[in-house]
C-alpha cells in the first residue's frame, strides 16, 4: 500500500502523532496548501487538474500498488474525483465505488467541481459499476430535487444510497423502485441501516456489490459527534460499526484505493473577492458553527484516523 498525507489544510498538521505514525509506515506527503485554498469547497476544473498532476508527479513509483490518501477537511471531497480516476486508470476491470457519507454529494454543478457534487463525475466514469453511498442522515434528503439532486442515477440502477436513517424523500418526477429505496406516489422511501439494522445491512451491502475491485471514500462526517469533529453536520454512525463495514468488504474485494477526509479545519479560501466572498457565504449557510475545544477535536479525530489506517492498511498490502 502507498500511503499519501495531502495537506491542503492544517488539518493533518495539528494531528502530530498521527502524522508521525504514518511517516513510520512509509508515507509520502504533498503540502499544497495555496492550492487548498483555491480548491475548497469547490474549484474550477483547471484547478483540479493541476492539482492531479502534481500529486502524480510527486508520488513514487510503485506501479499498481493501491494508494490510501487522508486529505484534511470535507470541504476537499471533489478531491476524491482525482484520486478515482488515477486508481481506475492503473487497473483494468471495473469497479465499485463505496461512498461513506453524511452527504450524497450528488447536486449539479456547472463549471468544474464541488465537494457536494463530485458523485456525477465518479458516476460518469464508464469503468465505474456503481456507487453506493452509505450513512445519510443530512437534510440534504429533504425535498431533494429542490437542492439540486441528480436523482436519475437511481433510476438508472448505478446509484445506490442507504441512509443510517432518514424519513422519505418528497419528489416530483417519477423514479421507479431502486435497491435502496421504492416510490410511493410522490415519495421515496429509503432502505435505512436503522431499518435492517446493522448486522443485516452488513450481508445486504455485500450482496450489492457485483464487482472484484472497490475503491472506498470515507468522510467522517458519517459518524457521530463522539467519533469526529468535522465542518459539518454528522450523522449516527458510530466508529466500531464503520471499521467492521470496512473490513467485511476488505475481506470480500479487492481495494484498489481509498480516501479519508472530514478532520476540522479553519476555512480559509483564495480567489477573486466575489469567488471568496460566495464560498463564505455557502458555509454560513450550510456549515454549523458550534466546535468543541482544540484539544479534543485533535483528540478524536486523531484517534479516528489512527484505526481507519489500521483497518485500511490490513486489506491494501
Amino acid at each position: 500500500m502507498q500511503l499519501l498525507l495531502l495537506h491542503l489544510d492544517d488539518a493533518l498538521e495539528l494531528q502530530p502523532d498521527f502524522v508521525r505514525a504514518c511517516k513510520f509506515a512509509g508515507a509520502y506527503q504533498y503540502f499544497g496548501k495555496n492550492t487548498g485554498q483555491q480548491v475548497r469547497l469547490w474549484s474550477k476544473q483547471g484547478a483540479l487538474d493541476d492539482l492531479s498532476r502534481e500529486i502524480v508527479k510527486n508520488r513514487p513509483a510503485t506501479g499498481r500498488t493501491p494508494q490510501l490518501c487522508f486529505m484534511g477537511s470535507g470541504d476537499f471531497h471533489h478531491i476524491t474525483a482525482l484520486l478515482l480516476d488515477d486508481a481506475l486508470e492503473r487497473q483494468s476491470s471495473a469497479a465499485t465505488l463505496i461512498h461513506f457519507d453524511n452527504h450524497p454529494d450528488w447536486v449539479k454543478f456547472d463549471g468544474g467541481l464541488h465537494c457536494g457534487s463530485w458523485v456525477n463525475s465518479a458516476l460518469a466514469n464508464p469503468s465505474i459499476q456503481k456507487v453506493i453511498t452509505i450513512g445519510v442522515c443530512s437534510h440534504d434528503l429533504r425535498s431533494p430535487e429542490r437542492k439540486g439532486a441528480n436523482l436519475h442515477w437511481l433510476g438508472d440502477g448505478k446509484l445506490e444510497l442507504y441512509p443510517y436513517e432518514h424519513p422519505p424523500s418528497r419528489v416530483l418526477a417519477d423514479y421507479g423502485n431502486g435497491a435502496s429505496y421504492r416510490q410511493e406516489g410522490g415519495a421515496l422511501h429509503w432502505k435505512s441501516i436503522a431499518e435492517i439494522g446493522e448486522e443485516n445491512f452488513i450481508d445486504h451491502m455485500l450482496s450489492r456489490i457485483r464487482t472484484e475491485t472497490v475503491y472506498v471514500t470515507i468522510d467522517k462526517d458519517v459518524l457521530a459527534a463522539d467519533d469526529a469533529v468535522t465542518n459539518w453536520d454528522q450523522g449516527r454512525m458510530r466508529l466500531p460499526y464503520l471499521l467492521s463495514l470496512i473490513s467485511e468488504i476488505g475481506s470480500r474485494h479487492r481495494i484498489i484505493g481509498a480516501d479519508v477526509i472530514g478532520d476540522y479545519s479553519t476555512p480559509s479560501y483564495a480567489g477573486s473577492l466575489r469567488t471568496q466572498f460566495m464560498k463564505r457565504a455557502e458555509i454560513f449557510i450550510d456549515q454549523p458553527r458550534m466546535r468543541q475545544g482544540a484539544e479534543t477535536m485533535r483528540n478524536i479525530n486523531s484517534a479516528a484516523n489512527h484505526a481507519l489506517l489500521e483497518v485500511l492498511a490490513e486489506y491494501m498490502e
